[in-house]
């Protein structure tokens, strides 16, 4: 009897010790993770100074609304007053997205190769044929004859001008400008070691007597316009809010400008002023750029996908049409076909970096 209580009393024991360490036996690792909250911190969208005025805010909006909504993030513009700190703020990690000229993309990838372009507009059958914009060198009208020989443009005559870029960051502002001036003008033996640094700054000894920068296309077109310069490097779709064509074909040699009677800032004091066209190169068209250490892979995905959207694509605040421009708006980018955004991969811009 007393060996059978022992027995059961043992057993009691040994059931309860068992009960007692089950919990201590269950790795703590197959306890399920808690959720990661969702970043909720606001996306940083660098802008050159081409968009960066207030006449541009509803556009950028726009644009900042579709990101915001496929990210779920809010969306803080950084507009600037100088294409280098845009470039900076990318490469130095201080903004997440921005729109740069191809050229500014190329820098900022230099300094940073986790920048990368997000999408770019395409051309107006939808497809990357024919996705460019043009750089002008344009002059006053009453002075385009100094820039012809038998009816037909030259630029020969610009040598020795007053000149005016619009940094030497952008793409159709400078680096394709003052390529073509470079290509053009080294088979004259005076100016066969010409380089683009010959061309920023003037003087009786260099390529141009006086070089100013506009700081932005509007700038530099100003610079031609109120006659500090005889010569001006821009790009059409930086302008196009601003002017009309009144004679010629739009992006071609002898096409005149006028600036419109409602022109907002800079060309307020300008309205009824009138350019012409001497110098027209086609572009790549400018890309949304990303930088990819600040952005998830999801993320990246996610933005592609929004904004290659047929939603996007048909969304008038972004592809404005006709009707909506001439009721005020200034967009962008104008829809005039199929226009939509496509992905691009680095090496798009390769033609960019082959330029002297």
């Amino acid at each position: 009897m007393r060996l059978r209580s022992l027995v059961s009393l043992f057993t009691l024991i040994f059931v309860l010790s068992a009960c007692s360490s089950t919990p201590a036996s269950t790795p703590a690792s197959s306890a399920p993770a808690p959720s990661a909250a969702p970043n909720t911190a606001p996306i940083i969208m660098a802008w050159y100074p081409n968009e960066s005025g207030s006449e541009m805010g509803a556009a950028r909006d726009a644009f900042a609304a579709v990101v915001s909504e496929a990210l779920k993030r809010p969306v803080q513009h950084q507009t600037t007053t100088d294409y280098i700190i845009a470039i900076e703020a990318m490469a130095n990690n201080n903004a997440h997205l921005a729109f740069f000229g191809a050229e500014g993309y190329v820098q900022a990838h230099d300094k940073n190769p986790k920048v990368l372009p997000l999408v770019i507009p395409s051309g107006t059958d939808g497809t990357l044929n024919g996705a460019v914009y043009y750089s002008w060198l344009a002059v006053m009208r009453g002075q385009e004859g100094n820039y012809q020989e038998n009816g037909s443009f030259k630029i020969d005559n610009i040598q020795g001008q007053r000149f005016s870029f619009v940094s030497n960051s952008s793409t159709s502002g400078f680096r394709v400008p003052s390529s073509n001036i470079i290509k053009y003008f080294g088979t004259q033996e005076k100016w066969k070691d010409l380089t683009a640094d010959d061309l920023i700054e003037g003087g009786a000894d260099n390529f141009f007597s006086e070089v100013q920068f506009g700081g932005s296309h509007q700038g530099s077109a100003v610079n031609l316009i109120s006659g500090k310069v005889d010569v001006a490097a821009f790009c059409d779709t930086c302008v196009e809010n601003y002017v009309t064509l009144v004679e010629g074909t739009a992006n071609t040699a002898g096409a005149v400008y006028r600036v419109n009677a409602n022109a907002d800032e800079p060309f307020t004091q300008y309205a009824g002023a009138e350019f012409v066209i001497i110098a027209a190169t086609p572009v790549l068209n400018a890309p949304f750029v990303m930088n990819t250490s600040m952005l998830t892979e999801a993320e990246i995905q996610t933005l592609k996908d929004a904004l290659t959207s047929d939603a996007v694509a048909q969304n008038t605040q972004i592809f404005a049409p006709k009707e909506v421009v001439e009721a005020g708006y200034k967009p962008l980018f104008r829809k005039t076909k199929d226009e939509r955004f496509l992905v691009v991969e680095d090496s798009f811009f390769d033609p960019i970096r082959a330029l002297k």
